[in-house]
């Protein structure tokens, strides 16, 4: 058929990546240190490599090339996601994985309307299923494994726990399925240094923490942790 496509002037092009970057239909790659349009049924001749091109090498043409196709773009984008570890394999943008930096601040318990209190979030996603088992902010980190009603009955969450950890939260009475497993693969894959456990007082709660400490023996790792116990009033009851 013919229709719109992009074109690439490999003597144009200085091999920055930039364009293989912006693609997210990944049919632009780079060969031998130069930018190559791979797979043309992977381009849906939009464009959006066309502005990260920094010497213009990529313009748009007419000409015959095979359909754009959508199914195969997302199939090949979930099974590349999935091998990283990034999203589930059902590629839901929601599920990207990634950090987020925060500054460097003194606690700040107090919110006002001229210093609302900071997020001390330190990566996404959080939820238990939809974490990935393996993610650069897991290495070396402190690991905090918290039933989701912790953080609203407890009102300093964020400073007294989220801060200077990486947060994975759930709820075993509301979930389906088992944590264990995937914490034991995150626990086993990465290098984490402690895990601290917050649960609620009710016993449906206990789920999470036998899950984790399942997790910690089938791990067959040593690492320090802790399990802190929130009262459905918001107090510490035990840590």
């Amino acid at each position: 058929m013919i229709r719109k496509i992009i074109r690439i002037d490999e003597e144009r092009c200085n091999g920055c990546g930039l364009c293989a970057q912006a693609c997210h239909e990944g049919a632009i790659e780079m060969v031998n240190g130069k930018a190559r349009l791979t797979r043309e049924d992977y381009c849906d001749g939009l464009g959006d490599c066309l502005p990260a091109c920094p010497t213009g090498a990529i313009r748009f043409e007419e000409r015959e090339a095979p359909a754009y196709d959508e199914k195969a773009v997302q199939a090949a984008k979930a099974k590349k996601q999935a091998a990283e570890g990034s999203v589930l394999p059902c590629g839901c943008p929601g599920s990207q994985s990634r950090a987020i930096a925060r500054p460097e601040a003194s606690c700040s318990c107090a919110e006002t309307e001229a210093a609302p209190v900071q997020s001390q979030l330190s990566q996404w996603p959080v939820q238990i299923k939809l974490a990935p088992v393996n993610a650069p902010y897991f290495d070396g980190a402190s690991l905090l494994i918290a039933a989701d009603c912790t953080a609203y009955a407890y009102g300093n969450f964020h400073n007294r726990f989220i801060r200077g950890r990486v947060t994975l939260i759930g709820c075993p009475k509301l979930d389906e399925g088992d944590y264990t497993e995937k914490l034991t693969e995150i626990l086993r894959r990465n290098d984490i240094r402690s895990l601290t456990i917050v649960r609620m007082e009710v016993p449906c709660c206990g789920g999470i923490e036998r899950a984790a400490k399942t997790a910690l023996q089938q791990s067959g790792k040593f690492i320090p942790w802790q399990v802190v116990v929130i009262s459905t009033d918001g107090r510490i009851l035990s840590e």
